[in-house]
């Protein structure tokens, strides 16, 4: 056994038993969990707002084939894994060298949930179909659905639990830095901005 080994060893031999939280904390995140859906969605739309994201609610896929249609014109590359935009989305994107997303102007994706504390949206590489898409493209837009809005970082971890996958994000809002002269600026090395369709 080597010296690695038995420091690893020793160290999982003598870990603490596991004690539930205090009451106190659980009631915390209980009645965190229990916020209704409206607020949420107004939690989620102000912090979204406040890192530079926009949120659009409608009623159906429709009305986001219409603002592709209305934004984006036929020279541009817009690319989505949902099979109801497919009639103003690029086909058969994804069977290409990932290399070639390079100029892909707006993807658009699925989330799993949001989370209302922060403005995150899950998103596996299941939903991506390539998992370098929502961080090469210009702009990204995600659907997700109203009561996809969780209110706590804690009761996103639990939708999780145990599932299995190979690769999943939280991504909240258009890339930004703020290192250089602490000056805030959006797309330093990702999509310049981040649109969520609340459907």
């Amino acid at each position: 056994m080597t010296s690695r080994e038995q420091i690893l060893a020793r160290v999982k031999s003598n870990q603490p038993d596991l004690k539930p939280l205090p009451e106190a904390v659980n009631a915390v995140f209980t009645a965190a969990t229990k916020a209704s859906p409206s607020c949420n969605v107004e939690q989620f739309r102000t912090v979204l707002t406040t890192i530079g994201g926009t949120l659009i609610e409608v009623s159906g896929y429709e009305e986001i084939a219409a603002y592709i249609q209305s934004n984006y014109t036929a020279g541009q590359r817009v690319i989505s894994t949902i099979p109801e935009l497919s009639a103003v989305t690029e086909q058969g994107w994804e069977d290409q060298d990932p290399h070639s997303y390079e100029n892909i102007d707006l993807a658009i994706l699925t989330a799993h949930f949001g989370v209302a504390e922060n403005a995150g949206l899950w998103i596996t590489e299941a939903l991506m179909q390539q998992r370098v898409v929502p961080f090469i493209c210009q702009q990204l837009a995600v659907v997700v659905s109203k009561n996809g809005i969780l209110t706590t970082m804690h009761e996103a971890y639990t939708h999780i639990g145990n599932a299995e996958y190979g690769f999943g994000a939280f991504i909240a809002g258009p890339s930004k830095t703020a290192d250089i002269e602490q000056s805030l600026v959006l797309g330093a090395h990702g999509p310049k901005g981040m649109t969520v369709f609340l459907i």
